[in-house]
């Protein structure tokens, strides 16, 4: 009776250990708006900053302009604070992702060590280095081997080289959610932190004009109130839109160069095998 043998498939690629990211951003973006409420009524609407040492007069400093700027500058504070925690939220799980060591010096340790064949040298890089790379080019490696020996043996050459790309591939796509966690909240941020200032610049000229509108020269206090809330809010969403565009791009770019350097390492070990089996059918 005949039996067939299915071949055996490489060994699965784990994922990367220690601080990997935070996936709860809803409770963050919830702390920072109780955070930024706290700030709002307890230090930019405290009484000393204005005058008679009531937040219904004029303000005595910036504190008590910003104040005035009313209750949209909660709401891009809420903003700011978010992209200041998942900036550093980012920081530490992409350090987490890069490894022990200098992601260039690694990739170039083990495109030497493959061109000498060291396998077992690799490998020790790789557990040496930790990280996303580390973990995707140990998976490529345990793919690279598994052609070698069992049922993979019997395999055509194409056919293996299409088998360690796989298992690249498959690695790759596990450790890519890690890295891009959060940073679509932050790349929204960069649109609703212009947005909302222009919320709340469109608020406070509304004041302004209502003032102008109470006959003669208006009410100076209510015009400058509202002059004031338009360019409070006006800043505050400038600044938020900038630190979201400055922490998105800054990780983007970090992201593009880790997978830059999997795709390296990737095609320099399936190249490895079709060089060393160019006798292979």
């Amino acid at each position: 009776m005949a039996t067939t043998q299915k071949a055996a498939a490489p060994k699965a690629a784990k994922k990367s250990q220690g601080f990997t990211g935070i996936r709860g951003a809803f409770w963050i973006i919830v702390l920072c708006f109780i955070a930024a409420l706290c700030i709002f009524n307890l230090w930019l609407g405290n009484g000393a900053n204005f005058q008679g040492g009531d937040n219904a007069n004029a303000p005595v400093n910036i504190f008590g302009t910003i104040y005035k700027g009313g209750y949209v500058v909660p709401i891009i504070h809420t903003l700011l604070l978010t992209v200041l925690c998942l900036a550093v939220e980012r920081y530490f799980a992409l350090k987490t992702a890069f490894g022990k060591g200098s992601l260039t010096k690694f990739v170039a340790n083990i495109k030497a060590a493959l061109a000498a064949n060291d396998f077992n040298k690799a490998e020790d890089l790789c557990n040496k280095m930790q990280g996303s790379v580390a973990n995707v080019v140990l998976a490529s490696l345990h793919a690279y081997k598994a052609m070698e020996s069992g049922a993979n043996a019997s395999l055509k050459k194409s056919q293996k080289v299409a088998r360690i790309e796989q298992a690249h591939e498959e690695a790759t796509q596990l450790e890519m959610p890690t890295l891009q966690m959060n940073l679509p909240i932050i790349a929204t941020i960069v649109t609703l932190g212009t947005l909302t200032a222009l919320f709340g610049t469109v608020l406070g000229m509304i004041g302004s004009f209502q003032a102008l509108a109470q006959g003669g020269g208006g009410d100076s206090l209510a015009l400058s109130m509202g002059i004031s809330e338009a360019l409070v809010n006006t800043a505050s969403g400038i600044a938020t839109s900038w630190v979201a565009v400055v922490a998105y791009n800054t990780y983007t770019n970090k992201i593009d160069k880790l997978t830059y350097a999997l795709d390296e390492v990737g095609y320099t070990i399936a190249q490895t095998y079709d060089s060393n089996h160019a006798d292979e059918a």
